[in-house]
């Protein structure tokens, strides 16, 4: 144990009376260095329990600890808000966004986030050009006498077909491409004209679970796609600096 996390300035007799062997797994699949402390450091601060913990890794707590720029109010936001251990729990293809740019935040939230994710992607869909034409971001449609929300919508003049793309800050969930495809249907619908091609829909998340994703899409006709994002961040100093002050006030 020593060695798997010899930086995170706790020792070992700490982790292993803090953190559970699921703690632990999830951890290790998180990049080593300054990533993997930050989520220790939170991760026992705050007791989190295992589901916390993978709820804060695929919202990237991390990441928009970097883009925040007061640190230390989104950890105390983000702590009051997470879900502590339990009783039980105490007894577990992708594209990139460069951040570049981005003007930094006192804290930025998931809902920041996603907004900015929308742009970056929304401006990168349209970098790509080969036939892809921007309609509409947060297209609101009317189902049933609700409305609801498309993330982005392109036209694709060569495949003549409507792309619904929706991005979500956190891991693939079934439900997710529930939405989509219920969005792909209406479009089918409602919005296909003559000599379109049936749309398709675009889903990005922060992970995949591909075993989930190949048994949600049994038995959808429409074309479904769903792909992983990553984020491409700026220097690591001031994450390495965090973690330091975090550590003094133990």
């Amino acid at each position: 144990m020593g060695t798997l996390y010899p930086q995170s300035g706790f020792p070992p007799e700490k982790l292993l009376s803090d953190l559970s062997y699921s703690h632990l797994e999830e951890l290790s699949e998180v990049e080593a260095g300054h990533q993997r402390n930050f989520y220790i450091t939170e991760c026992i601060r705050g007791s989190w329990g295992v589901r916390e913990l993978q709820r804060q890794i695929a919202s990237h707590y991390y990441e928009r600890t970097l883009l925040s720029k007061d640190k230390d109010k989104l950890s105390r936001l983000t702590q009051a808000k997470a879900e502590t251990l339990t009783a039980e729990e105490i007894i577990r293809n992708p594209y990139v966004f460069e951040f570049a740019g981005y003007k930094p935040r006192e804290a930025m939230m998931e809902s920041d986030m996603e907004d900015a994710l929308l742009t970056k992607f929304q401006d990168f869909m349209l970098e790509l050009g080969r036939g892809f034409c921007f309609e509409a971001r947060q297209k609101r449609i009317l189902i049933g006498g609700e409305h609801f929300f498309v993330d982005l919508v392109f036209y694709h003049r060569i495949l003549k077909c409507h792309v619904l793309i929706e991005l979500k800050t956190d891991s693939f969930r079934h439900e997710h491409l529930g939405q989509l495809n219920t969005y792909v249907n209406w479009y089918k619908k409602n919005e296909m004209a003559s000599g379109d091609n049936p749309p398709i829909g675009l889903l990005l998340c922060t992970k995949k679970n591909h075993a989930l994703v190949e048994y949600a899409r049994a038995g959808i006709d429409n074309q479904l796609f769903i792909s992983k994002y990553q984020l491409e961040l700026p220097g690591k100093d001031e994450i390495a600096a965090f973690l330091n002050e975090a550590a003094r006030e133990r």
